[in-house]
């Protein structure tokens, strides 16, 4: 009985290691994730303030 409690517990520390490793191996992936989301929303908001004032300045070139 000992023998396959043992074996139990060797198992379940392997597992538990195992998880370890995959929790450490994505670290920071959230952070990233912000960060390339951050750098689309500016990107998209620049072409956006470039388009306004492209429209803008050609609206104002034909007022007499």
């Amino acid at each position: 009985m000992l023998k396959v409690l043992v074996l139990l517990q060797i198992a379940a520390l392997s597992k538990y290691d195992d998880l370890r490793a995959s929790r450490r191996s994505e670290r920071g992936s959230v952070t990233m994730e912000h960060v390339l989301w951050a750098v689309a929303v500016i990107g998209i908001v620049g072409v956006v303030v470039l388009a306004v004032t492209n429209y803008v300045t050609s609206q104002a070139g034909k007022i007499k």
